[in-house]
């Protein structure tokens, strides 16, 4: 399986100012990383943006030499939760393109997917409401960390529905913009998968995500700046 945010504790992971209680309102932003994808170097960007309706995209891309990394998801705020509303995901690594699109219909409670995905992945699969895809968990696990709230959190994406427990494992001074600040580090070990966050106070994104898949390190980006 390709390396992928979606299911990363980011976003994911955090990925917005809504890092404390009461939430602090969602503001763009752009973050520049410098990442190692698949054994090699690359340059990963997070951005989120305001659009209309009270809408917001929140997006990755990670891209080097041999592959490209793709990420969007279309989301709203409801009663203080992050509600998908539609996703984008594309790769194209050596030999093979996926693309695949989701849409997160509330009114029918239910999530479908299209493009190159399973027959049996397509759904549709029942929403319920706090659900969320990979990238918004990781916004609320930047917003969650601050507050002191449980990372528990119930995750539709890519035609499944799985429950998802990140853990606090411990303090790490990180450098940031030639500062260094002390970040909280959270973790989540899924079979021969772990997804790490750090996650530093007043950074509206992590200072780093790793993503790790059979003890090597498949997916790593560290922040260089944030606009």
């Amino acid at each position: 399986m390709k390396p992928s945010l979606r299911h990363l504790p980011l976003a994911a992971a955090a990925l917005a100012a809504l890092a404390s209680t009461p939430a602090l309102a969602m503001q763009p932003f752009t973050a520049d990383y410098q990442a190692s994808y698949m054994g090699l170097q690359a340059n990963g960007v997070m951005t989120l943006a305001a659009e209309s309706g009270g809408k917001w995209r929140y997006t990755l891309q990670v891209k080097n030499q041999l592959a490209e990394l793709s990420q969007s998801t279309l989301f709203d705020e409801q009663n203080g939760r992050l509600r998908p509303l539609s996703s984008h995901d594309a790769s194209v690594i050596p030999f093979k393109r996926r693309a695949v699109d989701a849409r997160y219909d509330w009114g029918s409670s239910q999530a479908t997917w299209s493009g190159d995905v399973k027959p049996e992945r397509r759904g549709p699969v029942a929403l319920q409401n706090g659900d969320m895809d990979g990238l918004l968990i990781n916004l609320a696990i930047a917003r969650d960390v601050a507050a002191g709230k449980p990372l528990n959190y119930r995750m539709v994406d890519d035609g499944r529905v799985k429950t998802l427990t990140y853990r606090v494992v411990g303090k790490e001074n990180m450098t940031v913009d030639g500062k260094t600040v002390e970040a909280t580090k959270v973790a989540r070990v899924d079979g021969n998968k772990e997804q790490i966050a750090w996650i530093a106070p007043g950074m509206p994104v992590p200072v780093r995500l790793l993503q790790r898949e059979g003890g090597r390190d498949a997916l790593d980006l560290t922040i260089k700046s944030l606009r």
